[in-house]
């Protein structure tokens, strides 16, 4: 295999730990990359010590998050591959948009400005935050039930348990609120750049039976990137939830990612 020793940067979305890449960044070095997974702004290297201090994460904005990501990504010797999941997916689109990062993933990836379809399902997995306005500047846990439902749907009971006890952290819940309102705001920190031709690749996945972020969210922003001549392109995977950055069968998933990186990259 060629050795590349390109840097990949993993982003993670709300409620996941940054260490929740670690089974990734042990792949994609092993595959030839140099991968990190820094944090969101303010997110301790503990998931403990985020548990017991949720404010450490509390009133951070899709903004404040771009502008994280990006100062690290300033500081790397070459411009990466950023790969995001969740509203990681979004921050890899923003920064994609932005010309930061020579190619993006973005896994099951939270609504951008432009976006329509609401399922109930994704409602109901944005509840947890979205049903007290006075969780906008807050962080907010998910019970093992509500973690079941957003991200568990495909596993078992147990298996859904199993994640939630080493991964699951509390989340600001300021970009779930903003990107629920990106529609009706002209400046909306979830905008991102759809139309920007000369920015790298991206691939866009979806997990078909993802409650967080359902196909037809994700098919709908495929939808956005139409006016760019760039690389967009969706995979789908069938009977998956939003746990599948994590779950059992997550080597698929990086799997077929390393497959299009390879046939993407020079």
């Amino acid at each position: 295999m060629t050795i590349t020793h390109r840097p990949v940067v993993f982003i993670h979305g709300m409620w996941l730990h940054a260490q929740s890449w670690t089974p990734w960044i042990e792949l994609f070095d092993q595959a030839g990359y140099c991968a990190i997974a820094p944090g969101w702004p303010g997110e301790p290297s503990s998931i403990e010590e985020l548990r017991q201090q949720p404010e450490l994460v509390a009133n951070t904005s899709i903004d404040d998050i771009t502008a994280h990501y990006t100062k690290v990504i300033d500081s790397l010797d070459a411009d990466p591959i950023i790969v995001g999941h969740s509203f990681g997916g979004l921050i890899a689109e923003k920064l994609l948009g932005e010309g930061i990062g020579m190619a993006a993933v973005a896994i099951d990836p939270a609504q951008i400005k432009g976006v329509l379809p609401l399922p109930i399902a994704q409602l109901r997995s944005a509840l947890p935050a979205l049903a007290n306005p006075a969780n906008l500047r807050k962080s907010v846990a998910l019970t093992k039930k509500q973690f079941k439902f957003g991200f568990g749907n495909e596993l078992s009971e147990e298996a859904s348990d199993e994640l939630f006890e080493k991964w699951a952290i509390p989340a600001a819940a300021r970009p779930l609120f903003e990107a629920a309102t990106a529609n009706f705001s002209l400046h909306s920190q979830a905008k991102v750049d759809t139309a920007n031709e000369t920015r790298g690749p991206l691939l866009l996945i979806s997990g078909l039976r993802d409650h967080t972020v359902p196909d037809v969210s994700t098919r709908s922003t495929l939808k956005q990137y139409r006016h760019s001549s760039a690389v967009t392109e969706l995979k789908q995977f069938e009977g998956r939830g939003h746990s599948l950055t994590i779950d059992s069968g997550w080597r698929e998933v990086a799997d077929a990612i390393l497959v299009w990186l390879t046939n993407q990259l020079p």
